[in-house]
């Protein structure tokens, strides 16, 4: 689905700014050392997929609990800036983890997998490379984000055009990733979801961050054709429904992104267990008859 290639050169043409756009890497970059927090552990070896320009890596390394960190980026031109600021780099496009079983304690991601054409194929990985009760924490955008402009896109193009062709990319649901975690072979899986509203004074200026921030359509050709560039009328359009249906009384329009986190650990036999079916020592129906022995009359 998604052209590897065009997704480094999205990257590496945001790279020179990236961080006057990339705020929500930013941001959740601090979300990965929240929710980091909450486990007592540290660890000696961390591998953190999609690094780019090394924002989640910086984090990583300031708290404190993480010894040594690779950086595996997809934006060639960011690798000079992730060794000079001391990580070790890996060259590769976060499809295929060209590492040992049993490497690392700790893997993270914050912002790129939803741009992996086999995302089960990755976690699966991602387990592999982790050490038994290793800990896999990460976070994507989710198939909530940007419904304003998906709208305003989809009618603004089928009256210019009569029809329309993708240009946001598809995205995963809180129940998908739930599941996927399951599926390759995570304990103690946990997937939540979180929305940001973004604001801006016109749409063009949405469209500007999401350059940016490097994540601007990168569809593989279809029977060998690529699909065609927005016209300037249809942009026109857009930005005239979108105005009209997503404004606030101030003027400003909504922009809103759906981020999924997702944690899951390498089975360990340390780790608490279901208890197997028909274990149980008490059935419900005699706790509930015996809460309602207890009320008061």
């Amino acid at each position: 689905m998604f052209d590897r290639a065009r997704i480094a050169r999205n990257r590496d043409r945001a790279s020179s700014g990236f961080r006057e756009y990339a705020f929500l890497k930013g941001r959740e970059s601090n979300q990965l050392l929240e929710r980091l927090a909450d486990t007592s552990r540290d660890f000696a070896r961390a591998l953190d997929i999609g690094a780019h320009d090394g924002q989640a890596c910086e984090a990583l390394r300031d708290s404190g609990k993480v010894k040594e960190i690779i950086a595996l980026e997809v934006a060639p031109l960011m690798r000079g800036k992730l060794r000079a600021s001391g990580f070790e780099t890996v060259a590769s496009d976060s499809e295929i983890l060209p590492f040992e079983p049993a490497s690392f304690e700790l893997v993270t991601s914050v912002l790129s997998l939803h741009w992996i054409n086999d995302l089960p194929g990755l976690m699966h990985q991602v387990r592999q490379v982790l050490v038994p009760d290793g800990l896999f924490l990460g976070c994507l955008f989710g198939g909530g984000t940007l419904p304003e402009l998906r709208a305003a896109l989809i009618e603004a193009e089928s009256e210019v055009t009569g029809g329309i062709s993708p240009r946001l990319s598809p995205l995963p649901g809180l129940q998908d990733m739930a599941s996927l975690l399951q599926r390759a072979g995570f304990a103690l899986p946990v997937a939540d979801v979180e929305r940001v509203t973004v604001r801006y004074g016109h749409p063009m200026k949405l469209l500007q961050d999401l350059k940016g921030m490097g994540e601007q359509a990168a569809f593989a050709p279809r029977d060998g054709q690529e699909r065609r560039p927005l016209s300037r009328r249809i942009l026109a359009r857009m930005s005239e429904i979108y105005a009209d249906r997503f404004s606030d009384a101030d003027g400003k329009v909504r922009a809103t992104f759906e981020i999924i986190w997702l944690s899951g650990w390498a089975p360990h036999a340390s780790q608490p267990k279901p208890l197997k079916p028909g274990s149980g020592q008490h059935s419900l129906a005699d706790a509930i008859r015996r809460a309602r022995d207890q009320e008061p009359d």
